[in-house]
């Protein structure tokens, strides 16, 4: 894979699926900073940001960390399994700025990002959870416990993550140039939704019907550019290195080994690596987005490790 894969890929994954418009609810919230409207929950963070979040099945809380671009539909496939199971409380919310939660205009780093992760578990009043991430969400999940700590969480699953940094530098030459990603963002802020179209099916199998495809287009159409884009300038630009070896939890990596959006040799192996208590599974033959086109392997494997706790 030439840079220029690498480039395109890191972009589709640079957490998610691809997509721009912005479709965001303003509920009326209660003095609690909740409410609760016909298709879900909205809470409200300390800036005042209303994040949307809902919740399947009853048992021990599995919170779900979409990636960039899309939302916590993302998830539907995994938190419909795991619901059904009868012990698991699934519980997922659109990020700042992404499908039914409000765009602020700022925040779109990890700092803010985690703190986000962290009212949500506050205000539920989670504990004993499992956190699970899909790309640019796993760098929210790893924010936020080595900033808030692991008193609420039991486990992790980073599922095609795009740590542990993607930059090009002197101590890191197998990353993307910055001018490359710079330019990049610059197309973007002229005719996003062309880009869109035209890099969305790698995030998918040869396979994958063109209605999943176009399902997937549609929640990227969802999410604010403003977002979109200072995301993507976060993702590509944090260096995680030093923090993931300070997690100290089980944690399962699940990777593609077709992964054109986060290559695993770049970002999966390496995150793997430096978390103490990891296991990677390598997907063959899947892409980025492998929760669409895995959906029976992933859910299996999650079941086994939220029952078990069984990192290796």
């Amino acid at each position: 894979m030439d840079r220029r894969d690498v480039l395109k890929s890191v972009a589709l994954g640079l957490a998610g699926a691809k997509l721009t418009g912005s479709n965001h609810l303003s509920p009326a919230l209660h003095n609690s900073g909740r409410a609760t409207t016909g298709v879900g929950t909205f809470l409200e963070t300390p800036d005042g940001t209303c994040l949307f979040v809902k919740e399947w099945g009853a048992g021990e809380p599995v919170v779900f960390v979409h990636s960039w671009a899309v939302n916590s539909d993302l998830w539907q496939y995994q938190m419909l399994f795991l619901a059904s199971q009868g012990e698991l409380r699934c519980i997922a919310f659109d990020q700042r700025g992404h499908g039914r939660s409000s765009d602020p205009g700022r925040g779109y780093e990890y700092d803010t990002l985690s703190d986000d992760l962290a009212a949500i578990l506050e205000k539920l009043d989670l504990r004993g959870v499992s956190l699970v991430g899909h790309s640019m969400g796993c760098g929210t999940i790893v924010r936020y416990l080595t900033r808030k700590g692991t008193s609420r969480v039991r486990r992790i699953v980073l599922v095609s993550p795009t740590m542990p940094f993607l930059l090009k530098t002197a101590d890191n030459p197998q990353g993307v140039d910055k001018a490359a990603f710079e330019r990049m963002r610059s197309g973007w802020a002229k005719d996003f939704p062309k880009w869109v179209s035209e890099n969305a099916r790698p995030f998918f199998t040869p396979d994958t019907s063109e209605g999943m495809v176009e399902w997937g287009i549609s929640m990227v159409r969802q999410a604010s550019l403003k977002a979109l884009i200072d995301c993507n300038r976060a993702d590509a630009e944090t260096d995680f290195r030093a923090e993931l070896p300070k997690i100290g939890l089980p944690t399962l990596v699940i990777h593609g080994d077709k992964d054109v959006s986060a290559p695993l040799e770049l970002t999966g192996k390496k995150t793997a690596a430096l978390i103490p208590r990891s296991r990677l599974v390598v997907y063959e033959g899947a892409p980025h987005g492998l929760m669409l086109t895995h959906v029976e392997r992933i859910n299996t494997d999650l079941l086994h490790f939220l029952k078990t706790g069984d990192a290796g």
